[in-house]
């Protein structure tokens, strides 16, 4: 998937990585209820449980962070647990990049892969919804920012 914003690099980095836990459950709580870290200090090896808002239908997830780097504005993490994950998946893993536009505006790419447990079939329809709605919450958050630019 990838996602071009107006904002600038760093400032997308900053707040759909560094920020996350506290910009995202003030600009979307009709989504995310709140972002809690269970282990570590934010870097590699940190837990952190999301808790979704009634209605979305999932209760949470469990991220544990792979790598965060602020020099190349690239983030990794996997879902390792909560409902999301059903009975069909191990976990979910994506790699974010952002990186600059021509414009001064930033293309985030996130390569998403799920892997299943056992013999499990993930169906494409499965995969869109978790897609489409991080899309939607992105969206969501890349309004507020520019709507108010010193967030």
């Amino acid at each position: 998937m990838e996602v071009n914003t107006p904002i600038p690099p760093e400032k997308a980095f900053k707040s759909f990585v560094l920020d996350y836990d506290t910009l995202f459950p003030k600009v979307v709580p009709h989504a995310i209820k709140s972002v809690e870290i269970l282990e570590g200090d934010g870097g590699p090896g940190t837990i952190k449980k999301i808790t979704f808002a009634e209605g979305i239908g999932f209760n949470y997830v469990k991220h544990k962070v792979h790598t965060l780097n602020k020099e190349n504005r690239s983030y990794s993490h996997s879902v390792i647990e909560g409902d999301v994950l059903s009975n069909k998946l191990e976990k979910i893993t994506d790699e974010n990049k952002f990186d600059p536009t021509p414009n001064g505006g930033t293309i985030i790419k996130i390569t998403t892969k799920f892997y299943s447990v056992g013999d499990a079939e993930i169906t494409e329809d499965e995969m869109k919804k978790v897609i489409e709605s991080r899309a939607r919450v992105y969206n969501a958050v890349e309004e507020y920012l520019i709507a108010n630019p010193d967030a």
